[in-house]
């Protein structure tokens, strides 16, 4: 097999480079040990208008790694990221058309950054590369490597949801954009519906069937001994102690509107109200770190947030109990292990996700002896593999309610039965397990 080309929007900061710190560095950790590998993308960084001609590809090599970046201007990022592919394709892959905010000129320019990334790249390939882009924000990368005279191997890997035809088609350019695909060799998603979705979009374009479906996973080992070396952490233990012996219940989310933060305090606030017998006695600790701050959508979802939890903490709250604990800033991975250990309920709630790895760090985090209770979303992309959860539909604040009370009062028989059923899941598809099965179905095309 030839070298690896990864190609994604960013790329890991040097800081990140030597230990990947989350994300898609961490899913691929397995596939860039092995051979010689490149990643390109974006740097992260802003350029003025008048350093756009002089701009080069950075390169650093670390191990056997190759990271080779380019900076966007800020015109190229609010176009092509900001707008394009985080007011556009963002919310209409979730299911939320009605908030796009579609400009031809923001399409324009999404249209330039993938070909300007093409135009990069093209110098640093080898005939014998095996080329895997990732995400939403290169939809279009394919086919602008194939028009350069691009020959190698292809794939593409959407880590979002898809949506069915009936609402890709709001997309203006959206007959373009799926018959540019047929540019990729492999196309995976992370289920059996997302892939039907484009695939059924593809037969409406005119292009032949192809997305495929490539679960992906964690590090379920190393993920578990993390959370079984967190319990001595001095930030676990003070998390420990502050609850006096109360079950917590523990949600951690990006926060987005695909998360579904705003039905789930709602399910939670009417728990408290439904089963009083709870109040003074649970602690619910959301982690939602902000994420596209500067974005009105965004804006204005945390300031609904903020007022829910005040609403809760102000109707239910007494001198000595805070019934719901809210952070907007993020927790090191390492403590979060820790915190999935000590937590009695996971409320993994999202409206439309495309996998959920949270389901399943709270599953390899717990104890085997004493687990906790997985709440999950039936849109979660992991629902179908966690049927042993207590599934939910996260529009139904009562359905939230009715498990979290389930969860609280389950005896500990029943808790070890349903994680005995959901562990073997999460050690069967893992992160190393997606990367070998989608870049082994890249080489085969090679091969023939």
């Amino acid at each position: 097999m030839g070298r690896l080309v990864v190609v994604s929007n960013r790329v890991p900061a040097p800081r990140d480079r030597q230990q990947p710190a989350g994300g898609l560095a961490v899913a691929l950790r397995d596939a860039l040990s092995e051979g010689q590998c490149l990643w390109f993308g974006w740097s992260g960084q802003q350029i003025s208008e008048h350093e756009k001609a002089e701009r080069d590809v950075s390169i650093d090599h670390v191990e056997n790694v190759t990271y080779a970046t380019i900076d966007l201007t800020h015109a190229e990022f609010d176009g092509f990221y900001q707008k394009y592919s985080n007011a556009i394709l963002w919310p209409l892959c979730h299911y939320r058309a009605g908030l796009m905010e579609y400009n031809r000129k923001d399409r324009e320019v999404y249209l330039d950054v993938n070909e300007l990334f093409a135009r990069k790249l093209l110098p640093l390939l080898k005939p014998d590369d095996l080329i895997w882009i990732h995400d939403y924000h290169l939809f279009p990368l394919g086919q602008a490597l194939r028009d350069l005279g691009v020959t190698s191997p292809i794939g593409f890997f959407l880590h979002i949801p898809f949506p069915p035809w009936s609402l890709m088609k709001a997309l203006p350019g959206g007959t373009k954009l799926m018959q540019n695909m047929q540019a990729y060799d492999v196309i995976g998603l992370q289920t059996e519906d997302d892939a039907r979705n484009m695939n059924d979009g593809f037969s409406i374009c005119g292009v032949k069937a192809r997305a495929q479906v490539f679960p992906i996973g964690i590090d379920p080992e190393s993920f578990a001994e993390q959370a079984k070396a967190g319990e001595d952490l001095a930030e676990v233990q003070r998390l420990g102690e502050s609850l006096a012996g109360k079950p917590l219940i523990i949600g951690v989310d990006r926060l987005d509107y695909s998360k579904g933060l705003p039905e789930r305090l709602k399910g939670y606030e009417t728990f408290l109200q439904r089963y009083p017998e709870h109040r003074g006695k649970v602690v619910y600790l959301q982690i939602a770190p902000v994420s596209r701050g500067d974005v009105e959508e965004y804006r204005l979802l945390k300031q609904g947030l903020d007022e829910a939890v005040g609403r809760i903490n102000g109707s239910y709250g007494d001198f000595d109990w805070t019934p719901v604990r809210y952070l907007t800033h993020p927790v090191p991975r390492h403590l979060l292990a820790g915190f999935y250990r000590l937590a009695n309920v996971a409320l993994v709630t999202p409206l439309r996700d495309g996998m959920n790895l949270v389901a399943k760090e709270y599953v390899a985090a717990q104890d085997p002896e004493d687990p906790g209770v997985l709440v999950l979303s039936h849109f979660a992309g992991a629902a179908p593999e966690m049927e042993d959860a207590l599934l939910v539909n996260p529009h139904d604040a009562d359905e939230i309610a009715e498990a979290l009370h389930k969860a609280l009062i389950m005896p500990q028989a029943e808790r070890k039965a349903r994680w005995a059923l959901l562990q073997p899941d999460v050690w069967r598809v893992t992160a190393g397990s997606w990367a070998r099965d989608f870049i082994g179905t890249l080489a085969k095309v090679k091969r023939a």
